[in-house]
């Protein structure tokens, strides 16, 4: 028989009140450990904040309160609520009331509850919430948090609490029940604050950060009294597979449709050759047909997208090489830019090819004639085809400076048919961080590690010391900026930056080379229309004393445009790209200034902007400003080339760390002992 409204109102404030002196009594028989040990004094310094914990370990979370300042909580009209919310009152705990939970009722608070959380925290009341929403998934943030952190202005601060005793209940997220007699652990993880601008990428990076950092306070706190945290996990949130995940439909439908597609590889190479976009001469490889013989012994196949996961391998493959004197390096790439880098920066015993096309049959063709003992995927490429088909032959398969976008994560994510069965396939994941690590062990990952940026151990690119030469004869003393891996519209922003600059710096020249440097005469043309004086390096030109800007659009020259200034602008950061890498400039020595979008490099940027050892400039007028300050006060030059060296070397060890994890992946054989 239903319960009336009123009996179950009774029904509940009756639960509500026990459980509440349930919960008085659970704390007051227990012995308590709080890490850090003034943790009250510091959330009490970020008052008021947004208290998140995970769903099913909340039992205990008033008991931390005790009065000491205001809090407010919504509780959903769904069976339990009035029981949760007459629990919390009995805590001096603000219980405003919400809609219905998700997936039961039509609205389970939304944009309502997101303006009311907000309003409660400028009202000056902290708020408690879980971060992951019923029914789940489980231990997975949900964007909910970070949006209200962003609109409040106030920071997320992660709380976890356990007991050595206690039970768990077979619920979605494992909802514990705190036994009495134990020893109880409260932690408390640092504020996590979210920027009132903060784009899709900087929440998702947020939210990540957030899902890190309980996950961190939970373990920490189990730790501490004892106990087993596996116990209250739940499996959604468990470890990532032990063995690959077999592929589905979704994946079977992929490599029919990519069998399909090779009918029409022949034309797409042929409008792609006629587009300067690929070698024809050497059109074969894109069919996994090879263009070189297989050395003897053991062969390592690395694969890299372009220039830049190009740049990041170079010093695994020197490494490698020089660790084992019987191996060989094929390293795989799909551009003609990477091809001229590969050309250039190979050294004995490795070799470039150009990328089968993730077509079952050339990825067949392509394995059948390398025959790797190891296969190494750098950064975010996963070819379907390419991965199955190398896990299929038992080749060891390697995912290096390991990364992906929020956005991309979460695609995945909907894709369970394929990032399950795909991921799985990787033996060893090597990702630029935590929070990357965290994201790629949800998509089913194995062997997962952060072990940072190989681009921060990367060299300096290489100056053509007789092209220097001749470049600082054309320009004489000149004062110089270099824009470099520059984006359109970034380059008329530049321009306009220089012609201030120009008005009080006399002499000053400023090199632009853009990222695509096929865009070189379109940028010349552009700024020549504005009224400055331009050269064109494509076109076999130096700059002269009369030349305003010089395009350098060339390719692999970047050392040496870096080594000529003392200050760089990297670009790919005033307009939303995500920036690019600006360790080669600082390797050079130049000061880099970037804009306002750096996410591609959020890790490495962090520590320079915390470090000084870059500055953030929005406009013109900032670069300008910054640009003239650096090559006009050499102690300002001094100061922001030491923060980047603090920076860097902070950061540094990604390379040892991602060559140690290789070699263990390869077949033992005479490894090369230092003398």
């Amino acid at each position: 028989m239903a319960q009336s409204p009123r009996q179950e109102s009774r029904l509940g404030r009756f639960a509500g009140k026990l459980g509440a002196r349930y919960t008085r009594f659970v704390r007051s028989s227990s012995t308590v450990v709080l890490e850090p040990p003034d943790a009250k004094e510091r959330v009490f310094a970020v008052h008021p904040f947004i208290l998140a914990m995970w769903h099913g370990q909340f039992i205990l979370q008033p008991t931390l309160h005790e009065g000491a300042f205001k809090v407010s909580a919504i509780a959903a009209r769904h069976g339990d609520a009035t029981l949760i919310r007459v629990l919390l009152g009995e805590f001096d705990i603000d219980v405003v009331q919400g809609a219905g939970a998700q997936g039961r009722k039509r609205d389970r608070g939304g944009a309502t509850a997101l303006r009311t959380a907000v309003r409660l925290l400028k009202g000056g009341s902290t708020f408690s919430m879980t971060a992951d929403i019923p029914p789940g998934p489980a231990r997975i943030a949900g964007t909910g948090i970070v949006t209200i952190a962003r609109y409040a202005g106030r920071p997320i601060v992660p709380f976890a609490v356990a007991t050595s005793r206690f039970f768990v209940l077979p619920t979605w997220s494992r909802m514990t029940i705190n036994l009495p007699f134990s020893k109880i652990a409260y932690v408390i993880g640092d504020p996590i604050w979210v920027p009132a601008d903060a784009d899709e990428t900087v929440l998702e990076e947020r939210r990540l950060e957030v899902e890190v950092a309980l996950n961190r306070v939970t373990e920490r706190a189990y730790s501490l009294v004892g106990a087993d945290v596996a116990r209250v996990t739940p499996p959604s949130a468990s470890a990532p597979p032990t063995e690959p995940v077999q592929e589905g439909l979704t994946l079977k439908t992929y490599r029919a449709g990519t069998r399909v597609f090779g009918f029409a590889a022949p034309l797409l190479l042929a409008l792609r050759s006629w587009q300067g976009k690929e070698d024809s001469s050497r059109r074969g490889e894109r069919y996994g047909k090879a263009g070189l013989p297989r050395p003897d012994g053991p062969l390592v196949w690395v694969h890299a997208a372009s220039v830049g996961e190009t740049n990041a391998v170079l010093p695994v493959i020197e490494r490698l090489l020089a660790e084992r004197e019987d191996l060989s390096v094929l390293l795989t790439t799909g551009t003609l830019t990477s091809a001229a880098l590969a050309k250039r920066r190979l050294g004995p015993r490795a070799f470039h090819q150009y990328i089968a096309l993730d077509v079952p049959e050339y990825v067949r063709t392509f394995l059948d004639y390398w025959k790797p003992d190891l296969a190494v995927f750098a950064e975010s490429e996963i070819w379907p085809n390419l991965i199955l088909e190398s896990s299929r032959r038992s080749i060891p398969i390697a995912l290096v400076n390991a990364r992906m976008s929020g956005r991309s994560a979460r695609r995945w994510k909907r894709l369970k048919g394929i990032s399950l069965p795909l991921f799985s396939r990787f033996d060893v994941v090597l990702a630029q961080n935590e929070l990357l690590a965290r994201s790629f062990k949800g998509l089913g990952a194995r062997g997962v590690q952060a072990v940072g940026n190989l681009k921060i151990d990367a060299p300096p690119p290489l100056v053509d010391a007789d092209e220097l030469d001749r470049l600082r004869q054309a320009l004489g003393n000149r004062p110089v900026l270099v824009a470099a891996s520059t984006h359109d519209p970034e380059e008329e922003i530049v321009a306009r930056a220089h012609g201030l600059i120009a008005k009080r710096l006399p002499g000053f020249c400023t090199i632009i080379a853009p990222r695509h440097p096929q865009r070189g005469k379109a940028v010349a043309d552009m700024i020549a229309a504005k009224g400055f004086k331009v050269k064109l390096r494509s076109a076999g030109e130096l700059p002269d004393s009369e030349t305003d800007i010089y395009v350098a659009d060339t390719i692999g020259e970047l050392g040496t445009f870096y080594a000529l200034s003392k200050v760089a602008f990297v670009g790919g950061s005033l307009i939303a790209h995500g920036g690019q890498n600006p360790v080669e400039a600082i390797g050079h020595g130049a000061v880099v200034l970037t804009g306002p979008h750096w996410t591609n490099f959020r890790d490495l940027y962090r520590a320079l902007l915390r470090r000084k050892g870059v500055r953030e400039v929005t406009s013109a007028e900032e670069l300008a400003e910054a640009a003239e300050q650096i090559l006009t006060q050499d102690d300002e030059l001094q100061r922001m080339r030491g923060g980047a060296k603090l920076a860097l070397s902070a950061l540094a060890g990604a390379l040892d760390r991602t060559v140690s994890a290789l070699l263990e992946m390869l077949p033992q054989s005479r490894v090369r002992r230092a003398s």
